[in-house]
């Protein structure tokens, strides 16, 4: 990689010499030092995103049950955060896993974005009960969910590497970018942390959130899965400052939709030491999903209370074709068998109570089999889809 430019950014070290020799980046503890040159026009973008995000979290409040916005939603940011490391799965796939389904994908594929879902409420649940804090030892347990039993799980999953890595190249002389030695991992790590807990000082939180992200990034602590878990540090981090009650954020298609600007953005904090660039692309990618995962949220609220004014005009049988839409909000794609066992109704009632919402519209075949037959609350899933 190129030679820093800035000690602001931190160090490159002889990590092997010899003719296969190369040096290895060192990042210097956050805050930045000097510090962040918070100008005008970057705190109007601080202000505005704070803002956004204020009303994303507003909204959260106003659905009828955020509860069935979120399964749906985290399957989507596991989806498009699966993509950027080049799976081919999408939310469709991923519903029909879940549902005991074939999906149109290699199994591996679907099977890594599961464990993206499973790793996220694992992390979520542990801060939200109280039983562990955003820490090192939740960001591997967060990791080992994640590499379960996927590609790449014979790489020390839930474990701090012990062996160097490096960005691009055949080998760490010719990569593009080479991480800490292992030696230098532990030691990086343990000032994120006290970084994350505002040590030496406390840090704005969307600033904390840009700083972090980026300093994992560089880190690169584990062998494989780190662009997935630095990605959900965002997030857990949001949640666990009590942000955001409902955890709606995720960057990563905004990420995904400017990769170039990605890579270089977190590229030239290493070489320059240009954190304030990096700060204002980071800010300017949270109002951007912020202003759209709320209205995306404000029209499934219309959609679903739409929905059930259709519902209570069936008459007879709207009860139990009541339920059914809600667990079609909750889950997308439906099985007659599982719903059934889920909401603890008879096969024939649940049947009849399908065919109910599909007369009304509302939900849709997608199999075209006799049996084994899926159905999809489609609006729902073309709402969600929208911004791929």
């Amino acid at each position: 990689m190129a030679k820093t430019t800035s000690e602001r950014a931190g160090r490159l070290i002889v990590a092997q010499s010899g003719p296969d020799g190369f040096s290895a980046f060192v990042p210097a503890p956050l805050p930045p030092d000097p510090a962040l040159r918070i100008t005008s026009s970057l705190q109007a973008l601080l202000d505005e995103a704070n803002q956004a995000l204020g009303r994303l979290d507003a909204v959260s409040v106003l659905l009828p049950d955020p509860g069935q916005f979120l399964y749906s939603y985290i399957r989507k940011e596991a989806v498009h955060s699966s993509q950027i490391e080049g799976t081919q799965s999408s939310l469709s796939d991923l519903l029909l896993f879940e549902n005991e389904q074939v999906p149109g994908v290699p199994l591996d594929d679907v099977e890594e974005t599961s464990n993206y879902v499973a790793a996220m409420n694992h992390g979520l649940e542990r801060i939200e009960s109280g039983k562990l804090p955003l820490s090192n030892r939740l960001l591997r347990e967060v990791h080992e969910l994640l590499m379960s039993g996927a590609r790449g799980g014979d790489k020390a999953p839930g474990e701090f590497r012990r062996t160097q890595n490096w960005l691009g190249g055949t080998r760490p002389g010719n990569a593009r970018f080479v991480p800490p030695p292992a030696t230098e991992v532990v030691p990086a790590m343990g000032d994120l942390e006290k970084f994350l807990h505002d040590d030496p000082e406390p840090t704005p939180i969307l600033i904390k959130a840009a700083l972090a992200h980026a300093q994992f990034e560089t880190i690169h602590p584990f062998l494989d899965g780190n662009g997935r878990v630095g990605r959900l540090l965002i997030t857990l981090l949001l949640c666990s400052e009590r942000v955001l009650q409902e955890p709606l954020l995720y960057l990563s298609l905004y990420f995904k939709q400017n990769r170039d600007a990605y890579y270089d953005h977190l590229q030239r904090v290493r070489t320059e030491g240009a954190w304030e660039d990096w700060l204002q692309f980071f800010l300017e990618g949270v109002i951007a999903v912020a202003v759209s995962a709320t209205e995306t949220a404000r029209s499934i609220r219309q959609l679903i209370e739409t929905d059930r004014d259709k519902i209570h005009g069936v008459g007879r049988g709207a009860a139990s074709a009541l339920r059914l839409h809600d667990l079609a909000g909750r889950r997308i794609a439906l099985t007659g068998g599982g719903t059934a066992r889920l909401l603890g109704l008879s096969v024939p009632t649940v049947n009849a109570a399908l065919a109910r919402l599909q007369q009304a519209g509302i939900i849709r075949e997608v199999t075209g089999r006799r049996r084994g037959r899926v159905f999809v609350y489609e609006a729902y899933l073309e709402l969600l889809q929208a911004e791929q």
